[in-house]
């Protein structure tokens, strides 16, 4: 994840290991990945990636030269990503490479999140949500009305990092205020009344980029009733997912359930970032 190869970068710079920053500066047709991603090189480690396959290979090589010389000066080198590199892109990337230091981090900018999600609920479900979230570039924030509802540790047992923060709050609903413009929200609490009450608020606001209540097609149902008593018309109703996930990813594990929830929650970001700035960022595989 990019954003975890700039907390590497500053905590590298902090411990003063000598380090080459490589820089996707530009990518034309068929690249595995965009203008502005970095991989951070180290003599032994390598944190981040530009796409893989042999251009990452020589990208590493090039960079762990530049340390073995002792020559910080940067450069830029030009690859074309066909039979000479031995992938079948067919596009060209130029790569930079500078030391790691200040001014590398004064350009290297924080970026925005894939999406500010608020979630509500920290049973199961939630638990395995979170830990898939830990491994991306999206904002958490993470609410429950319970104080021993949240689980000390990921469900691999690693600590929470900043991206997901957890609150203990009584009024759930009323946190659906503070979200920012274009959030996502995601209601799994314990108590379906309270799941209503949440999904309400959420739909109530004209800028939310996805409104998901987890459930079956029977809940949904009874949920559009009472919304609909509430005074929510049925184009406002007919913006709550419900079930939540993608389609296809079948199961009733909790990680099964997570696995559909956050595809689901990815696809929907970014196609929405694709829609707000059609030269903004896309998912791609490795070439």
């Amino acid at each position: 994840m990019d954003r975890d190869t700039r907390l590497a970068a500053m905590d590298w710079l902090a411990q003063r290991t000598p380090a080459v920053v490589v820089e996707i500066v530009q990518a034309r047709g068929s690249a595995p990945r965009g203008a502005g991603t970095r991989m951070l090189v180290s003599a032994v480690h390598a944190v981040g990636t530009i796409g893989g396959g042999h251009l990452e290979w020589k990208a590493l090589a090039t960079a762990r030269a530049m340390l073995a010389a002792r020559d910080p000066a940067p450069r830029r080198e030009h690859y074309a990503l066909g039979p000479a590199l031995g992938q079948c892109c067919g596009g060209a990337v130029d790569l930079d490479y500078v030391p790691l230091d200040d001014s590398a981090i004064a350009r290297w900018p924080a970026g925005a999140p894939l999406m500010h999600l608020q979630m509500h609920g920290a049973g199961h479900v939630g638990h395995a949500i979170a830990t898939l979230l830990t491994t991306l570039d999206v904002r958490l924030d993470w609410f429950d009305e319970r104080d021993d509802a949240f689980p000390p540790a990921t469900t691999l047992g690693t600590p929470w990092p900043d991206n997901v923060r957890r609150h203990v709050v009584q009024g759930a609903e009323g946190e659906v205020a503070a979200a920012p413009p274009g959030a996502f929200f995601l209601v799994l609490t314990h108590d379906h009344a309270l799941d209503l009450r949440i999904a309400e608020a959420a739909l109530r606001r004209d800028d939310a980029a996805f409104v998901g209540v987890i459930g079956s097609k029977s809940k949904r149902a009874r949920f559009r009733h009472r919304l609909a008593q509430r005074g929510l018309d049925e184009a406002r109703v007919d913006r709550m997912q419900c079930p939540v996930g993608l389609p296809g990813i079948d199961g009733k594990a909790p990680e099964v359930i997570a696995l559909a929830v956050v595809a689901q929650l990815v696809q929907l970001a970014a196609a929405r970032a694709a829609t707000l700035s059609p030269d903004g960022p896309r998912l791609r595989t490795t070439a």
